[in-house]
């Protein structure tokens, strides 16, 4: 049985990045006073912390069911790297919590590199 290599190796890249934003939305919405503190203190001044963590999670849930779609990848996946740049970014200083960002960065730029010749 032959298996089609990109497509398994891009479905698991996909999968994983889908589940790691639906989870943080999920968790945000059901347990908000662990994740407000995440968002830059300019931003919080100027978006009420509830309207920030609802928008925030719908933005990462459609963002995951997009990944979950396979349909135009490579946009998802660029569009993972940004949001996963400004969180590292944003949150240096919580480098011993959101270093694990930076791996999920690396399932995003190997998604969209996968993608890459395919756009």
């Amino acid at each position: 049985m032959k298996h089609n290599t990109p497509s398994l190796v891009s479905f698991f890249l996909r999968v994983g990045l889908a589940v790691v934003f639906l989870y943080a939305a999920i968790s945000s919405l059901l347990n908000p006073l662990s994740w407000v503190g995440f968002f830059p203190s300019w931003l919080r001044a100027i978006i009420p912390d509830t309207i920030l963590l609802y928008l925030f999670s719908g933005y990462e849930i459609i963002l995951s069911l997009w990944l979950f779609s396979s349909w135009r990848i490579v946009y998802a996946a660029l569009l993972s790297i940004a949001t996963l740049v400004g969180i590292i970014i944003t949150n240096l200083g919580a480098l011993d919590i959101i270093f694990r960002d930076v791996a999920i960065l690396f399932m995003a730029v190997s998604l969209a590199v996968l993608h890459w010749e395919k756009k």
